[in-house]
């Protein structure tokens, strides 16, 4: 898994650490998961910007998978995100 951040729209200032794992990037789209590292509540039904380890952002949805909790006390769920468009490079 990879360190990465989850903001939420609007709100880039508040990120949330997560371990993902990118599954698939095409031209225009992309996958994977994560877990959060912190206890934080996460909604599905906001837009956030995933900010991955190389330092990439976009735009993504997020779905909580159901029954795959991850273990550990409090319990950490883990989601699957998408992506649509480019993960824009960091400015140099």
């Amino acid at each position: 898994m990879s360190v990465g951040k989850l903001y939420p729209i609007g709100d880039e200032q508040t990120g949330i650490g997560i371990d993902y794992r990118l599954v698939g990037e095409v031209t225009t789209r992309w996958w994977g998961d994560f877990v959060s590292t912190e206890y934080r509540r996460i909604s599905d039904k906001v837009r956030y910007i995933i900010e991955l380890e190389d330092g990439r952002k976009g735009m993504c949805a997020i779905h909580k998978e159901v029954g795959r909790a991850a273990t550990g006390t409090p319990t950490r769920y883990r989601y699957s995100f998408k992506g649509i468009g480019h993960l824009d490079k960091p400015k140099e």
